[in-house]
């Protein structure tokens, strides 16, 4: 275990010397072979996803996770769409971001450069295996994989495909490896092997998390849980509000963006959540509420200290009633995951009080929270969703995954 883990660090870190002194042009043709490789493949790898579908129905994954976890042709196509996206992005190694000239002659650059070898540990949703690596790829740096056991089939298929388009292109194949054990000990060593890696991508539910910001020695970029809350102001477009609500709720409620607490004013309330309960029950989503909102939803059960900060990544929400706006941005303040929150109204001051006293990555005014994602930001893809606020907050894209270097030029300089 440890000598695999060491073998696979190590050998990451010298093709990382190699994708490092790679131009653009050699990247973006091995994206390009990858791609191809990925439309070629689309039926083999959505085979091996299959196997994965049929082991987590026999252990009781729900519907919402299976849905996490599909990756059919049409979904292997669409994702494998996105390295396209990322190739036509600029090259963000090597751009020069300051520089002086020293009194004694010297030329002080300052530069964008890779940061080495990324591990990303995540969980369920294969599509992470190719965007991670196909951004990694382009920012220069190499990746160490480690997905979950529930999608592990697919994982290996994808990296194998990933792994001879980097050979036809002429870049090393370990450019992009997979720990294929999905044990626990395996993620606890990979979050200390800080003689290999550089930093940790931790993408997952709120256990993973934790366990990497608590065990990691390697530095982290934390990627957080998604407690989405949306606010329905007290002048805001009730039909709008149903939209948004059902939207972020429904359209994918097993990722990270996706909406997981409703607040409402208590003056729209009464007539606001009965239109908006409708919606979501014809969706099959549970509801609970406050005090306020079971009485105006009688048969919705009540909701739990526990629920007010729970990420569902299911069919269930939880409803609060508020007073007034402050409330609302206190109550979304302290249960709030800090990743993305909308406000639903018409009312320019409260728009732009609420995009400026909510402390998230992403704060949406009349829009749903389901935006919040690489792709539509225009990143391409993304490799996670920072909600801290130190080297990257939001969707991680290419300019989150370089650091900086200084190119210090002179003519035989000494100190004195």
């Amino acid at each position: 275990m440890t000598m695999d883990l060491n073998d696979i660090g190590a050998r990451a870190k010298e093709a990382s010397y190699v994708l490092a002194q790679a131009g653009t042009t050699l990247k973006n043709r091995a994206l390009q072979t990858m791609y191809e490789a990925f439309c070629k493949n689309s039926g083999k790898i959505a085979a091996a996803n299959a196997q994965d579908i049929l082991a987590a129905k026999g252990n009781g994954m729900s519907d919402a996770m299976i849905d996490r976890l599909t990756f059919d042709v049409r979904r292997v196509e669409k994702t494998a769409n996105a390295i396209l996206d990322i190739i036509a992005l600029p090259d963000p190694v090597g751009r020069v971001t300051g520089g002086s000239t020293h009194p004694n002659g010297m030329s002080i650059e300052k530069v964008t450069a890779p940061l080495g070898v990324i591990g990303v540990i995540f969980e369920s949703r294969p599509n992470v295996t190719i965007d991670a690596a196909a951004l990694c790829l382009k920012a220069g740096n190499a990746v160490i994989l480690r997905g979950g056991s529930e999608a592990i089939q697919s994982n290996v298929a994808i990296v194998q495909v990933m792994r001879g388009a980097l050979e036809q292109a002429g870049l090393p194949a370990d450019c992009i490896q997979l720990v294929e054990d999905t044990t626990r000990e395996s993620a606890l060593q990979m979050m200390r092997l800080n003689q290999y890696i550089d930093v940790l991508i931790p993408r997952g539910g709120a256990g993973l998390i934790r366990s990497v910001t608590e065990n990691a020695s390697v530095p982290v970029i934390e990627t957080g849980t998604g407690n989405c809350h949306i606010y329905v102001d007290e002048n805001a477009d009730i039909a709008m509000a149903a939209d948004i609500v059902c939207n972020a709720k429904l359209s994918r409620p097993s990722v990270c963006n996706a909406a997981e607490s409703l607040v409402v004013h208590e003056r729209v309330a009464r007539w606001a959540l009965p239109i908006i309960a409708e919606r979501l029950r014809a969706g099959h989503v549970e509801i609970v509420g406050d005090q306020a909102a079971c009485a105006i939803l009688k048969d919705i059960a009540p909701a739990t200290e526990e629920d007010w900060g729970k990420e569902y990544l299911d069919y269930k929400i939880s409803v609060k009633v508020v007073k007034n706006i402050d409330e609302a941005i206190r109550h979304i303040n302290h249960y709030s995951s800090h990743h993305s929150e909308a406000i639903i109204t018409e009312n320019y001051d409260s728009a732009e009080k609420f995009l400026a006293q909510i402390d998230s990555a992403a704060v949406y005014v009349n829009a749903s929270t389901r935006f919040t994602d690489g792709g539509e930001f225009g990143f391409g893809a993304e490799i996670g969703i920072s909600t801290q606020k130190l080297h990257a907050r939001g969707p991680v894209g290419l300019p989150e995954l370089v650091t900086q270097k200084y190119l210090i030029r002179g003519k035989g300089q000494i100190r004195t």
